[in-house]
């Protein structure tokens, strides 16, 4: 996510970056902080051990912090997963993952039938909005 805020004279680009990786105890969890919080533009650094996630905001490189999450010698990716609520087909083979948190499946492209497909004109004219369409009695 992109934010525009307004810095004395001029406007500074802020964004936050959410990094997946997975940290079993307090040991881990500082070696990650440590990782990002060093970094310059860094504002923020939050960690949800429970989600396995890493939120960093502030004015840097999306690449960046994932490469220095990684030099700590943990796999890192970014944060694959968005809230249910926001996707059309949240439970289809692709986007339904048990390991997601709870309320959040994998963001990725949703498979939606095109406009003006073959099968969507044989369904039009069975449908009931279609009032010159075909009834069996």
């Amino acid at each position: 996510m992109l934010y525009l805020t307004k810095m004395g004279r001029g406007y500074f680009v802020s964004q936050t970056v959410e990094i997946k990786v997975k940290m079993d105890c307090d040991g881990c969890e500082r070696r990650v902080k440590n990782s990002v919080k060093s970094m310059k533009g860094v504002k923020t650094v939050e960690i949800n051990r429970k989600q396995s996630r890493v939120t960093v905001s502030g004015n840097v490189d999306p690449n960046k912090v994932l490469k220095n999450v990684k030099s700590t010698g943990k796999r890192a990716e970014f944060w694959p997963y968005i809230p249910y609520n926001l996707v059309s087909y949240p439970y289809v083979s692709q986007a339904y993952d048990k390991r997601a948190p709870a309320g959040h499946v994998k963001n990725v492209v949703q498979a939606v039938a095109a406009h003006n497909t073959t099968d969507e004109h044989i369904a039009h004219f069975f449908s009931d909005d279609n009032p010159n369409a075909c009834s069996i009695m």
